[in-house]
């Protein structure tokens, strides 16, 4: 039986016992469970954070397959639902928070209080420029991570982190626009794995380049 003490300890052969600890103790939401926000919360399930906050209204439809982490079988299901359902099984150890309901400003706070760091994951800018707003007016002690610019098919040579404010990092081109191109599995995946990156760098502490 691959217990809960069994699953941490091959956690902390494969990460250090340090890191591991850090990653249990750490609380991350994310805000959009679609192209970004699957992949982002399956990476950061498999990290073995403690914690995960998942927030989105809306439910599977065939659309999504294509560049979400879901599949046939999802359809038509609550995006939380399904979420949880695949990260039980990558870790049935870590705590989820799922909430089915729609961000807005009034909410930010009951929403997101008790996380480290916030991934924006919202397809469109004018949900990216609200909760960057909300998070870095309401919640003063929390990072925020967003994603601008994953559309197309362009170089990966593109794509990169750039720390925006002094709590707000942006992940992608910051030039492509989903309105002008369409949105391609390799590169969404790219900016999510970008997000996923920097939060756990934010975890640990690291501030090298």
């Amino acid at each position: 039986m691959f217990d809960k003490e069994s699953y941490y300890l091959v956690q902390e052969k494969r990460h250090g016992k340090e890191k591991q600890e850090l990653f249990q103790k750490a609380h991350v939401a994310i805000a959009g469970l679609g192209g970004l926000g699957s992949h982002v919360a399956v990476m950061l399930a498999r990290l073995g954070i403690g914690t995960l906050t998942l927030v989105d209204f809306d439910v599977v439809d065939e659309t999504n397959i294509h560049r979400q982490h879901y599949d046939l079988q999802d359809i038509g299901k609550e995006k939380t639902k399904a979420l949880k359902e695949q990260l039980m099984r990558v870790n049935p150890y870590a705590v989820y928070h799922c909430y089915t309901q729609k961000v807005v400003p009034e909410n930010v706070v009951t929403l997101f209080n008790h996380a480290q760091i916030i991934c924006e994951a919202f397809d469109k800018a004018d949900q990216k420029a609200m909760l960057a707003e909300a998070v870095l007016t309401q919640l003063p002690q929390t990072y925020l991570i967003g994603g601008n610019g994953m559309a197309g098919t362009k170089s990966a040579n593109l794509m990169k982190v750039q720390k925006a404010m002094k709590r707000y990092y942006v992940c992608g081109d910051g030039m492509s626009d989903v309105a002008n191109s369409c949105l391609f599995a390799p590169r969404v995946v790219l900016c999510a794995a970008m997000q996923a990156t920097q939060i756990m760098r934010l975890i640990l502490n690291d501030e090298t380049i």
